[in-house]
């Protein structure tokens, strides 16, 4: 059976359920009611007074003016009883499964994962894919193909009555029956634990499959690509699976990747990015004139936007309570917002991290920006993690790099502070030209932020760069047990992390 035929049939099954709006005010609006009206009775809901905010005349104002924002820490007090395995918490009924993510602190995070959340990421997969027919470049042939989900195991612990894993696994782990046939590794590999176990199991499977799509973090899904290619002895991974037309990526930044894939492809592949954290599905591409996204403002998920400005987070990493988040009535294109999120599984105003700017408004269209975590603040230089993206890039233009990976931190040397990167390189060769790379990169950095050139002219005192084999992230990664799966690399380090990372490195 053809699975073009099988998506069609769940779409119509899933799309007799989705309320359908007339634009993403609306739909956001209806959303909010949906969320307080389920979650008035749980304790969360009765704590905040959810009952007398549906009686408002303008619910997203008093919903705005009533509950605080909150990070991981505020809801952890609530989700730890959740954990505990009591009921109607943040969210109706007992939850099951836990999302475990270290993200790129370090710190071990339990977030929620409810059924409505599961069933709220299977309706996005299915809007994802339906938008594929607006990708007219797609051979007909590519609908009848397998795809190839690469992320952390379905084989999830078992812990107090509830399972914890990684998103990506929890929501293999729920896959639709109709999707089993199509969905690659399958059950049986995509349940092993070990990262290059796996691989190497799809390595030896590879040859019987029909690939027409793969998804997962850039990084490790090169991996297996290579893996893939040098097992079966072959020159392009087109040799074993001729049909190869879509990638589906998110999380990083996928263009320092595209040179890498591009060795491995020799046919078109088509790029199309989604943003599925650990707290939900929340945009996907569903264009191929853009890598922007679309937000899913009808999927059990409520946005704000507070604007990201230089008092806009505190020193604790917290929102200051005096900034006003924005509906999505009110945003503007190309300002920086930070992105807050109020869902199906019982997060409530969370700032999940990332800042984010319309693109286009008129079509809901956003890119992920950076992380307010990745702001690089230490002597008033203001980097965020988009500025420094713009560089890098601006380096792979004008110098023969391919930077896929970076770090940076500001440390003290003799007594000053200097900002001190970590270029990971695809391919090392003698012949860079270090200082002219580290100019370039510091006098981008001033020309396009006027805060990081008043602070090179006062109290930092210098730029430093280290060119490494890109290699060493992946295995700073490894040897930390976070190879494979969501696993992001810290693009800003604080000093203490960032003087292990050299002291890995230098090993």
């Amino acid at each position: 059976m053809e699975i073009i035929s099988n998506i069609i049939k769940a779409a119509i099954e899933v799309g007799s359920r989705i309320k359908k709006h007339d634009s993403p005010i609306h739909a956001q609006q209806e959303t909010l009611k949906e969320l307080l009206e389920k979650s008035k009775a749980t304790a969360f809901g009765k704590y905040y007074g959810f009952e007398n905010l549906l009686n408002k005349k303008n619910i997203a104002q008093k919903f705005a003016e009533e509950i605080p924002f909150h990070d991981y820490d505020d809801m952890e007090f609530w989700w730890k009883k959740s954990l505990e395995g009591k009921e109607d918490i943040c969210w109706p009924g007992k939850v099951k499964n836990f999302a475990v993510s270290s993200g790129t602190t370090g710190h071990s995070k339990h977030i929620p994962v409810t059924d409505d959340m599961l069933e709220s990421i299977r309706n996005a997969g299915i809007q994802q894919v339906l938008s594929l027919s607006n990708f007219k470049d797609l051979p007909e042939s590519f609908f009848t193909k397998q795809i190839l989900m690469l992320g952390s195991s379905t084989n999830l612990d078992k812990v107090n009555g509830h399972l914890e894993g990684e998103i990506s696994g929890i929501s293999a782990s729920n896959i639709p029956n109709w999707f089993r046939n199509f969905y690659k590794p399958g059950e049986k590999i995509s349940s092993i634990d070990d990262w290059d176990e796996r691989v190497e199991a799809i390595a030896k499977e590879a040859k019987n499959w029909d690939i027409g799509s793969i998804s997962g973090i850039p990084s490790w899904i090169e991996l297996m690509l290579e893996r893939v290619i040098e097992y079966n002895k072959v020159d392009s991974i087109h040799d074993i699976w001729p049909n190869l037309a879509v990638y589906t990526s998110g999380g990083v930044a996928l263009d320092p990747y595209k040179k890498s894939f591009e060795k491995l492809f020799s046919k078109p592949v088509q790029y199309i990015d989604t943003y599925l954290a650990s707290e939900g599905y929340l945009a996907t591409q569903t264009r191929p004139d853009t890598d922007a996204m679309e937000l899913l403002c009808d999927n059990g998920v409520y946005f704000e936007f507070v604007p990201f400005e230089e008092d806009s987070v505190l020193e604790s990493g917290k929102i200051n309570p005096e900034k006003k988040a924005l509906d999505i009535s009110n945003v503007k294109e190309g300002e920086e917002y930070i992105l807050l999120i109020s869902t199906v599984s019982g997060a409530w105003r969370y700032m999940i991290g990332d800042t984010i700017k319309f693109t286009d408004i008129s079509r809901n269209e956003i890119k992920i920006t950076g992380r307010t975590k990745f702001f690089l603040n230490v002597v008033g230089s203001q980097l965020s993690v988009n500025k420094m993206d713009d560089a890098i890039e601006s380096l792979n233009e004008n110098f023969p790099l391919n930077i896929k990976e970076f770090t940076v931190s500001a440390v003290k040397e003799d007594g000053e502070y200097i900002h001190h990167w970590y270029l990971g390189l695809d391919e090392m060769k003698s012949e860079f030209d270090n200082e002219a790379i580290r100019n370039h990169l510091d006098e981008h950095l001033k020309n396009s932020n006027k805060n990081y050139k008043v602070a090179r002219d006062k109290a930092l005192k210098d730029v430093k760069i280290s060119l490494i084999s890109a290699d060493k992230f992946l295995e700073w990664n490894d040897t930390n047990k976070h190879k494979g799966g969501q696993v992001k690399m810290a693009k800003v380090m604080k000093e203490d992390a960032f003087r292990e990372w050299q002291e890995f490195v230098e090993k």
